[in-house]
């Protein structure tokens, strides 16, 4: 009969071992567990079609993930006030992926009517700009679970950007 075989490292050497993988553990665990919410800022509203009771504009949002890992969104609902008026509502139910430190481009489909318009429209002539605000909220899966998170954005978008 053959003797076993030798452990493969002196066993003087093992509580180096777990510690060693204890902390790395410890570090990623401390990491995912850390969640910082997205930010979001509009960068710039197009106007898609136009009709006798409103029409369609796509809002074209930065969302930056400040977090050392990917969130990815399985919701997103935003209301739209443009110049103190409510202007429209959104809802995306596609999947949106973040990725870690990054600034992720984002089009959001909104349908408004014309009654929204009017103090919007006042703000381009005399401004040459339009303050909006952005609220509502995203569902994002994270490696500890899914979490919904509350945005609101408040913020000017220069006229040139809504010509483009």
């Amino acid at each position: 009969m053959k003797p076993p075989a030798p452990f493969p490292f002196p066993l003087s050497l093992f509580p180096v071992w777990v510690g060693l993988w204890a902390a790395v553990s410890c570090a990623t665990l401390r990491s995912a567990l850390r969640f910082e919410e997205p930010q979001l800022a509009l960068e710039a509203i197009n106007v898609t079609g136009l009709g006798l009771t409103g029409g369609t504009l796509d809002l074209v949002l930065d969302v930056y993930n400040p977090n050392d890992y990917r969130l990815r969104s399985t919701r997103l609902e935003l209301s739209l006030d443009l110049e103190g008026t409510h202007f429209g509502d959104a809802l995306v139910d596609k999947p949106l992926d973040l990725s870690p430190q990054n600034h992720s481009r984002v089009v959001v489909p909104v349908r408004f009517e014309w009654s929204g318009v009017g103090a919007g429209a006042r703000a381009l002539l005399d401004r040459r700009a339009i303050r909006y605000r952005l609220g509502g909220a995203v569902l994002v899966e994270t490696p500890i679970g899914d979490k919904r998170v509350g945005l609101g954005r408040d913020g000017e978008v220069p006229l040139e950007k809504l010509l483009r």
